[in-house]
């Protein structure tokens, strides 16, 4: 009987697991305008949840999009080791909590290409 239980218990977590990934979901940042200034604003209204993948669509070469803290996104600066991408099409999965991306290219954080989401 011991067997059995330990077996259920198994089978639930496997479905749990398998029930949170299903309900991950992939944004287009910027929608179809892709990421590019004024951004900012972008996510509004949506609900995002850890596991969730952002894709920054800009042509390569055009923009970059750098992974910050609180503090880099409020100051448009690139933190020491911060994970920076610069392909175009890149895609980040979120993680609990609060998220920061800014384009670090001169002047195009200042003019909103930045957001910041929160993934429950």
């Amino acid at each position: 009987m011991e067997m059995n239980m330990k077996m259920v218990f198994v089978l639930c977590i496997v479905v749990l697991i398998q029930t949170e990934m299903a309900h991950a979901v992939e944004y287009k940042v910027g929608d179809s305008g892709g990421w590019t200034f004024n951004t900012v604003g972008w996510p509004k209204g949506k609900r995002f949840r850890a596991g969730d993948t952002l894709t920054f669509n800009y042509p390569n070469g055009a923009h970059n999009v750098v992974v910050v803290n609180k503090a880099g996104y409020n100051a448009c600066s690139t933190p020491r080791g911060a994970k920076v991408y610069s392909k175009g099409g890149d895609k980040v999965k979120l993680v609990k909590g609060q998220n920061y991306f800014i384009c670090n290219y001169a002047g195009h954080c200042e003019s909103g290409m930045k957001i910041s989401v929160f993934a429950m």
